[in-house]
């Protein structure tokens, strides 16, 4: 279980960081380093699992004569940050109980 709450809440920090504008690998990964600790090999399985998904969506420009994937939030990822801190906010709530 403690596997499956980090992969999520992984998952939920990427969505985040895209939430606040598109971004590519490397700048997402320096982004979300500020918060968690998290490599490039961590995180392009999430970007998949989440553009699988249909919560995220890609394109491509081309920066200094490469190509840059970027990757772009759609409605349905923005659809699991509001489920997600729904949720949260009953885990608050059993967490608050516990602590008093």
């Amino acid at each position: 279980m403690k596997e499956q709450v980090k992969k999520g809440v992984l998952e939920i920090f990427v969505l985040a960081i895209l939430a606040r504008g598109d971004s590519y690998g490397y700048k997402i990964v320096n982004d979300l380093i500020q918060y968690i600790e998290i490599s490039e090999s961590t995180l392009y399985p999430i970007l998949r699992r989440l553009e699988k998904a249909d919560e995220l969506k890609t394109y491509n420009v081309i920066f200094q004569g490469r190509n840059r994937k970027y990757y772009q939030i759609t409605a349905k990822g923005k659809k699991h940050i509001d489920e997600f801190l729904n949720e949260w906010e009953d885990i608050r709530k059993i967490y608050d109980i516990l602590m008093k």
